[in-house]
């Protein structure tokens, strides 16, 4: 029978997990740290799967100078216990052929409690309490992290869905105009031209150079630069389309791909409504700035299939336009 006092650090424990939110390492840290009280253990972990491995990713107690530590998801109690989703109990890893012994002699386990932690159905993880006595946890020690499973297991499922998305975003997107970075433009790129094979359609593909944005910064600072940036991206995201993909390359270099081309239209056509959408200007800090850039395009599979060619065209084709408006300038 679990006693009100530990039910009460149960309830506080869950509390405390719920205002850490998306904090995935605060969440196991604290956890690991909750346990050692709740079921008077020597050391506790959370740990996570990767691959083959159960790796140790909060620790507390005697467990704390052991974080990182790897052990084989078979031949381990922690394997066996995201394998079968029940609580599992070893009194002595000495004489306990489940237990993967070189490991528990190496972070000083004698005797644990391994708790699967749940998100509908799936284990996330598990924790386990330690400790360094045999038969150092009993049915009710069980019962008590069996409490906590289930809002750890919600709070960490949501956790790495939480950071996952944030990583991915941040790796496959530019931080200044949050457009596709290269590298996410040149999987669309791809996927793009296997669709003009699959589905026998147009592709276009434009390289896209902002005109005079070393001036702007020299005479009125990065912060005007960056302003411009930002307002050059928002014209060429409003004039694309949602099955189009806009990109900021680096620098003064943007990028596009429109999936298909528009019924009759060219790229050339395509390439005018894009300058269309820079016609006016935009105003920073009480002053107007002029939107100007220069464009080139190319055709899949009209003229490549290969995306290095494609944009190795459409980039030529924005220098000699980028060279013959300087030419018709002076």
């Amino acid at each position: 029978m679990v006693s009100s006092d530990r039910l009460r650090e149960v309830i506080a424990t869950q509390a405390q997990i719920a205002r850490l939110g998306f904090d995935l390492g605060g969440v196991m840290d604290l956890v690991a740290a909750r346990t050692l009280p709740l079921v008077r253990a020597d050391g506790a972990v959370v740990e996570l799967v990767e691959g083959d491995e159960m790796v140790y990713r909060g620790a507390a107690g005697t467990a704390a100078r052991s974080l990182g530590t790897r052990i084989g998801r078979r031949g381990s109690l922690s394997g066996l216990c995201m394998e079968q989703g029940v609580v599992l109990r070893c009194d002595d890893s000495e004489a306990d052929p489940r237990v993967d012994l070189e490991a528990c002699r190496r972070v000083g386990l004698r005797s644990m409690v391994v708790l699967p932690l749940m998100h509908e159905g799936e284990p996330v993880g598990v924790l386990k309490a330690m400790s360094s006595r045999p038969a150092g946890f009993d049915d009710t020690d069980a019962e008590v992290l069996g409490l906590l499973g289930d809002a750890v297991g919600a709070a960490m499922f949501h956790a790495t869905r939480h950071v996952a998305s944030d990583l991915f975003h941040l790796a496959t997107h530019d931080p200044l105009t949050d457009l596709p970075n290269r590298a996410l433009f040149a999987d669309r790129l791809k996927a793009a031209i296997g669709s003009a094979h699959r589905l026998d359609i147009a592709v276009g593909v434009m390289m896209v150079d902002v005109d005079d944005l070393k001036p702007v910064n020299d005479e009125f600072g990065h912060a005007a630069g960056d302003a411009l940036l930002q307002e050059f991206a928002r014209r060429l995201s409003g004039c694309a389309r949602g099955s189009d993909t806009v990109a900021r390359l680096g620098g003064d270099e943007f990028a596009a791909v429109l999936v298909p081309l528009r019924h009759g239209d060219s790229i050339h056509g395509a390439i005018a409504r894009f300058q269309t959408a820079l016609a006016l200007p935009f105003g920073f800090r009480g002053r107007d700035f002029p939107l100007r850039a220069s464009f080139g395009g190319a055709v899949a599979l009209a003229e490549s299939g290969d995306p290095h060619d494609l944009l190795e065209l459409a980039d030529q084709r924005m220098y000699d336009a980028k060279r013959a408006r300087k030419q018709s300038t002076t």
